[in-house]
């Protein structure tokens, strides 16, 4: 399992920064959330608050332990696109316990591969600097978008899916899938 770092880890790519949440970032992290169609495969939008408890909490484990749900900024312009990095899920999910990659970026942000770009880049961190075996992502079965990201980065799809235990049973999004990566099968 991951292991805290001793400082607060910056990772930069080709047109990305992936950094520590600032409180300028609050405002487009909550019109993001409030989006119908990035929040289109979670449960609902999000309050300014739910928003805001969510960078907060991101903020707090970078703080903790180095790493986590980094905000991501465009290099050439500054610009808030989301949010990408590493998380350990509290649900208890058939991978557990397990570090997580994943992504949520404004559509202003959609189709340019920053997720693939940012995603990458936590992959790299996790393996080379974590030293983890292995990484997972998983989202809902009707996700095509995010499960593409998955197999671009490399990620393996399990035969098995899964009812995610956050969501009611029934629930037009409970049917998840789970995807691995180790270092060996990266594509980046």
């Amino acid at each position: 399992m991951a292991v805290p770092i001793t400082s607060l880890q910056t990772l930069q790519t080709e047109r990305l920064r992936l950094r520590q949440w600032h409180a300028q970032d609050l405002p487009a992290f909550a019109a993001l959330n409030a989006d119908p169609e990035v929040m289109r495969y979670f449960q609902a939008t999000l309050s300014r608050a739910e928003s805001d408890a969510i960078a907060l909490r991101c903020q707090s484990l970078i703080e903790e332990r180095g790493w986590g749900f980094w905000a991501v900024e465009e290099r050439s312009s500054g610009a808030f696109a989301g949010m990408v990095g590493l998380h350990t899920p509290d649900a208890a999910l058939p991978c557990s316990p397990c570090v997580e990659v994943g992504w949520r970026l404004a559509r202003a942000h959609w189709g340019k591969g920053y997720a693939s770009e940012a995603a990458a880049a936590s992959l790299r961190f996790a393996f080379t600097t974590l030293g983890l075996e292995e990484v997972v992502s998983f989202t809902a079965l009707q996700n095509l978008r995010s499960q593409a990201v998955m197999q671009r980065l490399g990620m393996r799809r399990d035969e098995a899916t899964f009812q995610h235990p956050a969501l009611p049973e029934g629930h037009w999004l409970a049917e998840h899938c789970l995807f691995r990566i180790n270092e060996a099968n990266m594509k980046f």
